[in-house]
């Protein structure tokens, strides 16, 4: 007679039982990547904005006219007001062409505009709407003698 050589169908179920119990296990550990990666996004972009609002003023203050309402960084053209960018949208001219953020990156939004009042928020692609307001970065544009508010809030990703 001969031997068998291989797996019996019982050893067969038995591997299979305990690989779907491992993943079970271990997939939760990864389930939640997604948040994680989008509050990752804002925050590169944050910083985009930070040091790009900080560049357009320090070569505001290099040209030394506190008249201007242009200045040109890398060949783009950025409209400025009280010495930092504006608060405008993407192809605007203002600070989310400074900090070469796009709407195929983010979801933009906010009150835009040349007014020491108006705001851009960006929020990352992918979020539920219920946590929009919880995964954004808000740009609020310069007032008299005063810096521009860059805040960003990543509590909710998801």
């Amino acid at each position: 007679m001969k031997r068998q050589a291989g797996f019996t169908l019982i050893e067969l179920v038995m591997v299979i039982v305990i690989l779907g119990i491992l993943a079970a296990f271990a997939l939760p550990r990864f389930a939640d990547l997604g948040g994680e990666a989008r509050a990752a996004a804002l925050q590169g972009a944050y910083g985009a904005m930070r040091s790009a609002s900080s560049i357009a003023h320090a070569d505001y203050l290099a040209q030394g006219d506190n008249s201007l309402t242009e200045i040109t960084m890398e060949g783009q053209v950025i409209q400025m007001l009280n010495g930092y960018p504006e608060a405008q949208t993407a192809g605007s001219e203002g600070i989310l062409d400074a900090a070469q953020i796009t709407a195929a990156d983010f979801d933009l939004g906010g009150t835009p505009g040349g007014l020491a009042t108006s705001t851009v928020t960006v929020t990352a692609s992918g979020v539920t709407p219920a946590n929009a307001a919880t995964c954004r970065i808000t740009y609020t544009a310069a007032a008299a003698n005063n810096s521009p508010t860059i805040s960003i809030d990543v509590t909710n990703c998801d």
